[in-house]
């Protein structure tokens, strides 16, 4: 007998099988018939829910950002980290390590996946802009920072680095420590910091260790452990 499943579970079921897949084959290498042969269904079935690959790489997309942003939230919440490591690790949990996550990066940056690497990054920054405003509203209140516009200035700060930093590895070391240094020099000034402390939370995100990739765009081509 044809076992019928409710809607969301089975698409849940779709997406976790496309996981698997690519992040062993790739997704270039991964057929809808692999697909459905993994998870058991008929054409028709998968087509109910996704219209094409791309479409199944979209929803991957928005999964995995949710599950970034849910690190964030809960590194947010930690009142027993102070704030500077809270900011740090906050961009840090944007790092993606996981196989199916590194390939699915590495599609979205594909140029002809422009579209989907917007879209990811909105969805982050859209996302991670009210976790990051409220501990810099922290900060303002404690005197770390002196910004009348938290909320503005952590826009200005993600979209500034999504953009700035999207081809970081592209350039020579001496021009990558400038831009790193001048980001620094130009974050004390917007969150108004004494010099030194956007160093203590910025130089971390960029002296880290294991390989790993991110919804933002990784400086390094490499992540830390916390």
């Amino acid at each position: 007998m044809r076992t019928v499943k409710e809607a969301a579970v089975r698409r849940n079921e779709i997406l976790d099988a496309a996981e698997r897949l690519f992040g062993t084959k790739g997704f270039d290498q991964t057929s809808t018939n692999d697909l459905l042969a993994e998870v058991g269904i008929a054409r028709g079935t998968l087509y109910y829910h996704f219209k094409s690959k791309e479409e199944i790489l979209d929803a991957m997309i928005e999964r995995i950002s949710n599950r970034l942003l849910s690190k964030a939230k809960a590194i947010a919440s930690d009142q027993s980290l102070p704030i500077l490591v809270r900011l740090t690790r906050m961009m840090q949990a944007m790092n993606v390590s996981d196989p199916v996550g590194l390939e699915i990066v590495e599609q979205v940056h594909q140029p002809q996946n422009a579209l989907l690497h917007q879209k990811m990054q909105e969805h982050l920054v859209s996302g991670l802009t009210p976790l990051v405003t409220e501990v810099v509203k922290e900060a303002n209140a404690q005197g770390i920072c002196q910004t009348d516009y938290p909320k503005q200035t952590v826009e200005m700060l993600l979209i500034y680095t999504t953009s700035a930093f999207d081809n970081l590895m592209e350039v020579s070391e001496q021009e990558r420590t400038t831009q790193i240094q001048a980001l620094i020099y130009n974050l004390e000034r917007l969150f108004g910091t004494k010099p030194g402390v956007m160093a203590e939370v910025i130089l971390p995100i960029f002296t880290q260790n294991s390989t790993a990739s991110d919804g933002f765009p990784d400086p390094n081509g490499e992540d830390g452990k916390d």
